[in-house]
Protein backbone atom coordinates (compact mmCIF):
# COMPACT_ATOMS: atom_id res chain seq x y z
CA UNK A 1 0.00 0.00 0.00
CA UNK A 2 2.62 2.18 0.98
CA UNK A 3 4.64 1.63 -2.20
CA UNK A 4 1.21 2.46 -4.28
CA UNK A 5 1.25 5.74 -2.52
CA UNK A 6 5.05 6.47 -3.36
CA UNK A 7 3.91 6.10 -6.70
CA UNK A 8 1.28 8.01 -7.36
CA UNK A 9 2.76 10.86 -5.64
CA UNK A 10 5.96 10.22 -8.50
CA UNK A 11 3.38 10.50 -10.93
CA UNK A 12 1.78 13.79 -9.61
CA UNK A 13 5.03 15.15 -9.48
CA UNK A 14 5.79 14.23 -12.81
CA UNK A 15 2.88 16.36 -14.47
CA UNK A 16 4.24 19.45 -11.79
CA UNK A 17 7.80 18.74 -13.14
CA UNK A 18 6.59 19.07 -16.70
CA UNK A 19 4.16 22.06 -16.04
CA UNK A 20 7.38 23.92 -14.35
CA UNK A 21 9.98 23.21 -17.17
CA UNK A 22 6.90 24.64 -19.68
CA UNK A 23 6.56 27.70 -17.65
CA UNK A 24 10.54 28.60 -16.85
CA UNK A 25 11.56 27.99 -20.85
CA UNK A 26 9.45 31.39 -20.79
CA UNK A 27 11.98 32.85 -18.87
CA UNK A 28 15.42 32.32 -20.29
CA UNK A 29 17.17 34.98 -18.17
CA UNK A 30 15.73 33.81 -14.94
CA UNK A 31 17.28 30.52 -16.33
CA UNK A 32 20.36 32.14 -17.38
CA UNK A 33 20.93 33.61 -13.98
CA UNK A 34 20.30 30.98 -11.01
CA UNK A 35 20.20 27.48 -12.95
CA UNK A 36 23.12 28.15 -15.53
CA UNK A 37 25.00 30.60 -13.91
CA UNK A 38 24.22 29.68 -10.38
CA UNK A 39 23.05 26.21 -9.42
CA UNK A 40 24.71 24.51 -11.97
CA UNK A 41 27.64 25.94 -11.76
CA UNK A 42 28.25 24.17 -8.40
CA UNK A 43 26.58 20.92 -9.39
CA UNK A 44 29.37 20.49 -12.68
CA UNK A 45 31.94 21.27 -9.74
CA UNK A 46 30.74 18.85 -7.47
CA UNK A 47 30.23 16.07 -10.21
CA UNK A 48 33.72 16.70 -11.50
CA UNK A 49 35.06 16.61 -8.50
CA UNK A 50 33.17 13.23 -7.43
CA UNK A 51 34.01 11.57 -11.11
CA UNK A 52 36.36 13.82 -12.78
CA UNK A 53 39.34 12.31 -11.51
CA UNK A 54 38.81 9.28 -12.78
CA UNK A 55 39.74 8.04 -15.82
CA UNK A 56 36.85 6.05 -17.51
CA UNK A 57 33.09 6.71 -17.24
CA UNK A 58 31.52 6.41 -14.45
CA UNK A 59 28.17 7.13 -16.14
CA UNK A 60 28.69 4.40 -18.89
CA UNK A 61 29.51 1.68 -15.77
CA UNK A 62 26.18 3.17 -14.19
CA UNK A 63 24.58 2.69 -17.82
CA UNK A 64 26.14 -0.89 -18.01
CA UNK A 65 24.58 -1.81 -14.78
CA UNK A 66 21.24 -0.61 -15.35
CA UNK A 67 21.36 -2.70 -18.41
CA UNK A 68 22.09 -5.39 -16.65
CA UNK A 69 19.44 -5.02 -14.31
CA UNK A 70 16.94 -4.52 -16.49
CA UNK A 71 17.93 -7.77 -18.38
CA UNK A 72 17.70 -10.07 -15.59
CA UNK A 73 14.40 -8.63 -14.44
CA UNK A 74 12.50 -9.11 -17.77
CA UNK A 75 14.33 -12.58 -17.90
CA UNK A 76 12.75 -13.33 -13.96
CA UNK A 77 9.78 -11.83 -14.98
CA UNK A 78 9.43 -13.85 -18.52
CA UNK A 79 10.04 -17.27 -15.87
CA UNK A 80 7.62 -16.79 -13.24
CA UNK A 81 5.13 -15.58 -15.67
CA UNK A 82 3.94 -12.73 -13.07
CA UNK A 83 3.85 -9.46 -15.73
CA UNK A 84 1.14 -6.94 -15.13
CA UNK A 85 1.01 -4.58 -17.66
CA UNK A 86 -1.20 -1.73 -14.92
CA UNK A 87 1.74 -2.39 -12.68
CA UNK A 88 4.28 -1.74 -14.89
CA UNK A 89 2.99 1.46 -16.11
CA UNK A 90 2.54 2.89 -13.07
CA UNK A 91 6.25 1.66 -11.84
CA UNK A 92 7.28 2.73 -15.47
CA UNK A 93 5.59 6.37 -14.67
CA UNK A 94 7.24 6.49 -11.04
CA UNK A 95 11.21 6.04 -12.59
CA UNK A 96 10.16 8.37 -15.21
CA UNK A 97 9.39 11.20 -12.80
CA UNK A 98 12.62 10.37 -10.95
CA UNK A 99 14.51 10.38 -14.44
CA UNK A 100 12.64 13.53 -15.42
CA UNK A 101 13.81 15.38 -12.58
CA UNK A 102 17.76 14.33 -12.06
CA UNK A 103 18.29 15.22 -16.51
CA UNK A 104 17.01 19.04 -15.75
CA UNK A 105 18.12 19.45 -12.43
CA UNK A 106 21.94 18.55 -13.21
CA UNK A 107 21.93 19.60 -16.12
CA UNK A 108 18.54 19.76 -18.82
CA UNK A 109 17.56 23.04 -17.98
CA UNK A 110 20.65 24.72 -19.78
CA UNK A 111 18.70 24.00 -23.09
CA UNK A 112 16.14 26.98 -21.49
CA UNK A 113 18.58 29.77 -21.19
CA UNK A 114 19.69 32.85 -23.03
CA UNK A 115 21.00 32.01 -26.66
CA UNK A 116 24.79 32.33 -27.57
CA UNK A 117 23.64 34.45 -30.50
CA UNK A 118 22.40 36.76 -28.14
CA UNK A 119 25.62 36.61 -25.47
CA UNK A 120 27.71 37.18 -28.19
CA UNK A 121 25.59 40.53 -29.88
CA UNK A 122 24.89 39.01 -33.25
CA UNK A 123 21.04 38.67 -35.05
CA UNK A 124 20.01 35.83 -35.90
CA UNK A 125 18.42 36.36 -39.81
CA UNK A 126 17.74 33.36 -42.56
CA UNK A 127 20.76 33.33 -44.46
CA UNK A 128 20.33 33.13 -48.50
CA UNK A 129 21.84 30.64 -51.31
CA UNK A 130 24.18 33.67 -51.91
CA UNK A 131 25.33 34.40 -48.18
CA UNK A 132 26.20 30.30 -48.04
CA UNK A 133 27.88 30.35 -51.02
CA UNK A 134 30.04 33.16 -50.09
CA UNK A 135 30.71 31.93 -46.61
CA UNK A 136 31.51 28.47 -47.95
CA UNK A 137 33.95 30.35 -49.80
CA UNK A 138 35.69 31.96 -47.41
CA UNK A 139 35.80 29.27 -45.21
CA UNK A 140 37.55 27.11 -47.82
CA UNK A 141 40.10 29.65 -48.07
CA UNK A 142 40.52 29.88 -44.39
CA UNK A 143 40.91 25.95 -43.92
CA UNK A 144 43.03 25.37 -47.04
CA UNK A 145 45.91 27.66 -45.39
CA UNK A 146 45.08 26.03 -42.23
CA UNK A 147 45.96 22.92 -43.71
CA UNK A 148 48.98 24.07 -45.55
CA UNK A 149 50.84 25.80 -42.80
CA UNK A 150 50.84 22.11 -41.09
CA UNK A 151 51.32 19.94 -44.22
CA UNK A 152 53.68 22.30 -46.70
CA UNK A 153 51.82 20.17 -49.37
CA UNK A 154 48.56 20.73 -50.46
CA UNK A 155 47.84 16.91 -51.68
CA UNK A 156 49.33 15.53 -48.27
CA UNK A 157 46.47 14.29 -45.57
CA UNK A 158 47.01 15.77 -41.81
CA UNK A 159 48.27 13.01 -39.28
CA UNK A 160 48.06 14.69 -35.75
CA UNK A 161 51.27 13.60 -33.96
CA UNK A 162 49.22 13.93 -30.36
CA UNK A 163 47.26 10.69 -29.10
CA UNK A 164 43.85 10.99 -28.47
CA UNK A 165 44.96 10.82 -24.70
CA UNK A 166 46.91 14.08 -25.67
CA UNK A 167 44.10 15.92 -27.30
CA UNK A 168 41.63 15.29 -24.38
CA UNK A 169 44.34 16.58 -22.11
CA UNK A 170 44.90 19.68 -24.34
CA UNK A 171 40.99 20.59 -24.82
CA UNK A 172 41.85 21.95 -21.27
CA UNK A 173 44.25 24.59 -22.51
CA UNK A 174 42.44 25.11 -25.64
CA UNK A 175 39.10 26.17 -23.50
CA UNK A 176 41.25 28.48 -20.97
CA UNK A 177 42.31 30.35 -24.38
CA UNK A 178 38.76 30.83 -25.04
CA UNK A 179 37.88 32.03 -21.70
CA UNK A 180 40.26 34.43 -22.59
CA UNK A 181 38.71 35.55 -25.65
CA UNK A 182 35.48 34.91 -24.46
CA UNK A 183 34.91 35.49 -20.77
CA UNK A 184 31.03 34.99 -21.72
CA UNK A 185 31.79 31.66 -21.41
CA UNK A 186 33.52 31.07 -18.03
CA UNK A 187 34.26 27.48 -17.01
CA UNK A 188 35.93 25.29 -14.32
CA UNK A 189 37.10 22.26 -13.90
CA UNK A 190 36.25 20.35 -17.43
CA UNK A 191 37.20 17.02 -18.42
CA UNK A 192 36.71 15.00 -21.01
CA UNK A 193 36.28 11.43 -21.24
CA UNK A 194 36.45 8.26 -24.32
CA UNK A 195 33.36 6.51 -23.95
CA UNK A 196 33.05 2.84 -22.79
CA UNK A 197 30.57 2.33 -25.31
CA UNK A 198 32.42 3.94 -28.11
CA UNK A 199 31.95 1.01 -30.40
CA UNK A 200 28.04 0.72 -30.13
CA UNK A 201 27.85 4.35 -30.46
CA UNK A 202 29.82 4.20 -33.86
CA UNK A 203 27.32 1.54 -34.94
CA UNK A 204 24.40 4.40 -33.75
CA UNK A 205 25.93 6.96 -35.31
CA UNK A 206 27.30 8.82 -32.87
CA UNK A 207 31.04 11.05 -32.35
CA UNK A 208 29.77 11.66 -28.68
CA UNK A 209 27.93 12.81 -25.83
CA UNK A 210 27.57 14.58 -22.50
CA UNK A 211 25.82 11.79 -19.75
CA UNK A 212 23.29 14.05 -17.89
CA UNK A 213 23.33 12.45 -15.09
CA UNK A 214 27.20 12.62 -14.29
CA UNK A 215 28.21 15.21 -16.26
CA UNK A 216 30.84 13.47 -18.13
CA UNK A 217 32.30 14.54 -21.12
CA UNK A 218 32.07 11.75 -23.35
CA UNK A 219 34.02 11.29 -26.49
CA UNK A 220 33.64 7.85 -28.88
CA UNK A 221 37.48 6.84 -28.90
CA UNK A 222 37.01 5.01 -32.82
CA UNK A 223 36.75 8.31 -34.65
CA UNK A 224 39.44 9.68 -36.94
CA UNK A 225 41.49 12.23 -34.64
CA UNK A 226 40.98 14.94 -37.09
CA UNK A 227 37.14 14.75 -35.74
CA UNK A 228 38.04 13.82 -32.75
CA UNK A 229 39.41 17.21 -32.12
CA UNK A 230 36.18 19.27 -32.95
CA UNK A 231 34.03 16.40 -31.15
CA UNK A 232 36.17 16.89 -27.73
CA UNK A 233 35.31 20.71 -28.09
CA UNK A 234 31.77 20.08 -29.00
CA UNK A 235 30.90 17.91 -25.99
CA UNK A 236 33.30 20.09 -23.45
CA UNK A 237 30.90 22.82 -24.65
CA UNK A 238 27.94 20.94 -23.52
CA UNK A 239 29.69 20.44 -20.09
CA UNK A 240 30.62 24.25 -19.62
CA UNK A 241 26.50 24.19 -19.97
CA UNK A 242 25.76 24.63 -23.49
CA UNK A 243 22.52 22.42 -24.23
CA UNK A 244 21.46 23.37 -27.93
CA UNK A 245 23.30 21.11 -30.17
CA UNK A 246 24.00 23.99 -32.77
CA UNK A 247 24.98 25.58 -29.91
CA UNK A 248 27.42 23.52 -28.99
CA UNK A 249 28.94 22.78 -32.47
CA UNK A 250 29.59 26.85 -32.89
CA UNK A 251 30.86 27.00 -29.37
CA UNK A 252 33.22 24.38 -29.57
CA UNK A 253 34.08 25.81 -33.14
CA UNK A 254 34.89 29.38 -31.31
CA UNK A 255 36.89 27.57 -28.68
CA UNK A 256 38.79 25.17 -31.03
CA UNK A 257 40.18 28.64 -33.65
CA UNK A 258 40.86 30.33 -30.33
CA UNK A 259 43.37 28.46 -29.66
CA UNK A 260 46.81 28.34 -30.94
CA UNK A 261 47.39 24.68 -31.83
CA UNK A 262 46.38 24.42 -35.67
CA UNK A 263 45.26 20.99 -35.34
CA UNK A 264 42.50 22.01 -32.94
CA UNK A 265 41.68 24.82 -35.16
CA UNK A 266 42.00 22.62 -38.80
CA UNK A 267 39.51 20.12 -36.99
CA UNK A 268 37.38 22.99 -36.23
CA UNK A 269 37.04 24.54 -39.81
CA UNK A 270 36.67 21.06 -41.51
CA UNK A 271 34.08 20.30 -39.36
CA UNK A 272 32.31 23.76 -39.92
CA UNK A 273 32.94 23.27 -43.63
CA UNK A 274 31.11 19.69 -43.46
CA UNK A 275 27.86 21.85 -42.43
CA UNK A 276 28.22 24.19 -44.92
CA UNK A 277 29.20 21.52 -47.78
CA UNK A 278 26.01 19.82 -46.45
CA UNK A 279 23.83 22.71 -46.71
CA UNK A 280 25.02 23.52 -50.40
CA UNK A 281 24.19 20.10 -51.87
CA UNK A 282 20.87 20.46 -50.62
CA UNK A 283 20.19 23.98 -52.30
CA UNK A 284 22.73 23.97 -54.94
CA UNK A 285 24.31 20.28 -55.97
CA UNK A 286 26.25 22.14 -59.17
CA UNK A 287 27.23 24.69 -56.98
CA UNK A 288 28.48 21.97 -54.27
CA UNK A 289 30.34 20.72 -57.02
CA UNK A 290 32.22 23.80 -58.00
CA UNK A 291 33.36 25.10 -54.79
CA UNK A 292 34.37 21.52 -53.23
CA UNK A 293 37.13 21.16 -56.09
CA UNK A 294 38.87 24.38 -54.45
CA UNK A 295 39.22 22.39 -51.94
CA UNK A 296 43.22 21.35 -51.04
CA UNK A 297 43.38 17.80 -52.14
CA UNK A 298 44.90 16.55 -48.84
CA UNK A 299 41.51 18.17 -47.33
CA UNK A 300 39.64 15.99 -49.90
CA UNK A 301 40.88 13.02 -48.78
CA UNK A 302 40.36 13.77 -45.29
CA UNK A 303 36.73 14.57 -45.96
CA UNK A 304 36.73 10.92 -47.75
CA UNK A 305 38.17 9.03 -44.93
CA UNK A 306 35.49 10.01 -42.04
CA UNK A 307 33.14 9.35 -44.68
CA UNK A 308 34.25 6.12 -45.21
CA UNK A 309 34.80 5.45 -41.12
CA UNK A 310 30.95 6.10 -40.77
CA UNK A 311 29.83 4.08 -43.76
CA UNK A 312 32.02 1.36 -42.38
CA UNK A 313 29.51 1.26 -39.25
CA UNK A 314 25.85 1.75 -41.14
CA UNK A 315 23.20 -0.74 -40.13
CA UNK A 316 19.52 -1.43 -39.88
CA UNK A 317 19.27 0.09 -36.32
CA UNK A 318 21.23 3.22 -37.16
CA UNK A 319 17.58 4.56 -38.23
CA UNK A 320 16.04 3.80 -34.92
CA UNK A 321 18.32 5.42 -32.68
CA UNK A 322 18.22 8.44 -34.78
CA UNK A 323 14.39 8.78 -34.66
CA UNK A 324 14.85 7.79 -31.12
CA UNK A 325 17.21 10.67 -30.36
CA UNK A 326 15.52 13.19 -33.16
CA UNK A 327 12.34 12.79 -30.44
CA UNK A 328 14.46 13.53 -27.62
CA UNK A 329 16.00 16.99 -29.23
CA UNK A 330 12.08 17.88 -29.99
CA UNK A 331 10.80 16.90 -26.31
CA UNK A 332 14.22 19.22 -25.63
CA UNK A 333 13.26 23.10 -27.13
CA UNK A 334 14.95 22.25 -29.95
CA UNK A 335 12.01 22.09 -32.54
CA UNK A 336 14.07 21.02 -35.61
CA UNK A 337 15.42 17.93 -33.87
CA UNK A 338 18.44 15.84 -35.35
CA UNK A 339 17.95 18.65 -37.73
CA UNK A 340 19.69 21.24 -35.51
CA UNK A 341 23.17 20.00 -35.89
CA UNK A 342 22.93 21.66 -39.22
CA UNK A 343 21.75 25.19 -37.66
CA UNK A 344 25.70 25.35 -36.79
CA UNK A 345 25.34 27.04 -40.53
CA UNK A 346 22.47 29.79 -39.46
CA UNK A 347 25.10 31.10 -35.99
CA UNK A 348 28.48 30.88 -38.16
CA UNK A 349 26.99 33.25 -41.27
CA UNK A 350 25.33 35.39 -39.07
CA UNK A 351 28.04 35.59 -36.70
CA UNK A 352 30.10 36.66 -39.56
CA UNK A 353 28.34 39.15 -40.93
CA UNK A 354 30.06 41.15 -38.49
CA UNK A 355 33.33 39.14 -37.58
CA UNK A 356 36.34 38.67 -40.06
CA UNK A 357 36.81 34.69 -40.15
Amino acid sequence: MEQKKTVRILLILLIMQWAFVQLIAQFPSFVERFYSKGVYVFLNKFYQLLAGWIPFSIGDVLYFALIIYLTKSLVVTIKKKSFNLKNTLWKSGAIISIIFFAFHFNWGLNYYRIPVSEKLNFEIQPYSTNDLELFTKQLITKLNETHLSITKNDTILIENPATKKEIREKSHIVYNEFQQKFPEFKHQNLKVKNSLFSVPLAYMGFAGYLNPFTNEAQVNYLIPKNTYTATVCHELAHQIGIGPESEANFVGYLAAISSKDKYFQYGAYLNALRYCLNELFYTNPEKFEEIKSTLNIGILKDLQQNQDFWESYQNWSEKYFELFYDHFLKANNQEDGIKSYSKMVVLLVNYYKTTEL
